[in-house]
């Protein structure tokens, strides 16, 4: 019987250790932030959308058994599996959309996004829903506050490109499962990895719609990043009070 329904799913990626964080104990998608591990607040935000159906986790082999653990001591039932991560980030993701394979259709959406961005919101994820249903993909992206130049060889300036026209790619990213599915498979094919999907999609010169990020949406990437962010969650935390 054909299902008449499209769903939509998220693939987090959590599968690298994080050596600009600086710490040994554990990977950086496991370190706490306000009482909880970085990661679960990362899932929680896709676990109480309404739309997303379920959750496909990347993340390092060794640590699985203890997410699982995680999963369960914070209520996050929305994940399908947990699959090992790669080298990459790219590896990473391809390994999850493959395990993905197995329940989602062609025209399903999955929004693929950081295990280290936890300041996502139910609007851009909305957002990002919408927008692939109406223009087939969607790429959350944040304007710059600052001129960019482009340099080849890190000595000499040899681009300024106009501020307006610049953006910073973030994350969701966003698709029709089956375009996106399809684009991995011909980089596996071709031995070529890319930084993120927006990148895959440039080379093969797949559309991308843009979707505008909240500013606060940050990738924790090193110890600055997660101090930053720690400062971000106590702001909410008292705005919340404030509003009892």
């Amino acid at each position: 019987m054909e299902r008449k329904n499209v769903l939509v799913y998220a693939v987090i990626f959590a599968g690298g250790v994080g050596k600009r964080m600086e710490i040994n104990s554990m990977p950086k998608q496991f370190i706490p932030i306000h009482g909880k591990p970085l990661i679960i607040h990362t899932l929680e935000k896709f676990q109480q959308h309404e739309a997303v159906d379920g959750i496909v986790v990347a993340c390092i082999e060794a640590w699985i058994e203890k997410l699982w653990a995680m999963l369960g001591t914070y209520g996050i039932t929305k994940v399908m599996d947990i699959v090992p991560g790669g080298d990459t980030g790219h590896d990473s993701i391809r390994m999850a959309l493959d395990r993905l394979r197995r329940d989602a259709a062609d025209e399903d959406i999955v929004l693929i996004h950081d295990a280290v961005r936890p300041l996502i919101n139910e609007e851009l994820i909305s957002k990002n829903i919408e927008a692939v249903r109406k223009y087939g993909s969607a790429i959350t992206s944040e304007s710059v506050k600052e001129s960019v130049v482009e340099s080849r060889d890190g000595r000499d300036v040899d681009n300024v490109p106009f501020r307006d026209h610049m953006y910073v790619a973030k994350a969701p990213q966003s698709f029709c499962f089956g375009d996106i599915y399809k684009l991995y498979e011909k980089a596996l094919s071709e031995g070529w990895k890319s930084i993120d999907s927006a990148h895959l999609c440039h080379r093969y010169g797949f559309p991308m719609h843009l979707v505008k990020s909240p500013r606060h949406n940050m990738k924790i990437t090193d110890p600055l990043d997660y101090y930053m962010c720690c400062a971000i969650f106590d702001v909410k935390e008292r705005e919340a009070l404030w509003e009892r």
